[in-house]
């Protein structure tokens, strides 16, 4: 009868010394998300002087970049907006877009820690660690989503309070799709690497 070989596996010095290198990253960069979610909800939950970045569909506007000045027709595709104030439904959804991107960030970067934390005790491949990947990548798709189309609804929102609804061009389509199938195909690849190599790992394990 073959008996089950231990599953640990012993990382060297330097896979040991990139996880460690990992976790601090991701640490900081917890650290710096939460910070910076702090500093943005302020104006939102004041609705006082908001600070919007705003993508412009077919817009032109004049520019003084011509001889001694003189305004030339130039097209607008992005621009900042400082609203003095948002109309509740675009204030909620600024400050849902702010909630929502400190959500995915802090939940990928705990679910990653997690992984890191379980490859070194000596195990890589686990139904868990599947879990992990996995997940990571669907609440990424999520916030990539997400988070463009909550601040679309916030700019215009801006837009219609600046304009006294006035200006016709809302801000639309404005999410970028071709990372978020780059991503939601790197978690598929990952999600399946690791439920491969888990498979053929217990398969091995049954056979020693």
């Amino acid at each position: 009868m073959a008996s089950p070989r231990p599953t640990a596996r012993t990382l060297s010095r330097s896979d040991t010394l990139g996880f460690v290198l990992f976790v601090i990253g991701g640490v900081a960069i917890a650290a710096a998300v939460i910070v910076q979610t702090v500093l943005s909800l302020g104006p939102a939950l004041r609705n006082d002087g908001v600070r919007l970045h705003a993508p412009f569909v077919e817009t032109v506007v004049d520019a003084p970049i011509g001889p001694s000045g003189a305004r030339v027709p130039v097209q607008l595709d992005a621009a900042v907006l400082f609203a003095p104030e948002l109309q509740p439904p675009a204030q909620a959804a600024l400050v849902l877009s702010h909630l929502l991107f400190a959500a995915v960030v802090l939940t990928v970067v705990a679910l990653l820690l997690a992984l890191c934390f379980g490859i070194l005790r000596g195990r890589i491949f686990r139904r868990r660690h599947t879990g992990y990947v996995v997940t990571a990548g669907i609440v990424a798709i999520i916030g990539m989503y997400g988070v463009p189309f909550l601040q679309n609804m916030a700019v215009n929102g801006a837009l219609a309070r600046i304009s006294d609804y006035t200006f016709d061009r809302a801000v639309v389509g404005t999410v970028d799709v071709l990372p978020i199938f780059a991503v939601a195909f790197l978690a598929a690849l990952a999600g399946t690497v690791f439920a491969v190599g888990d498979r053929l790992q217990r398969d091995t394990e049954g056979l020693v």
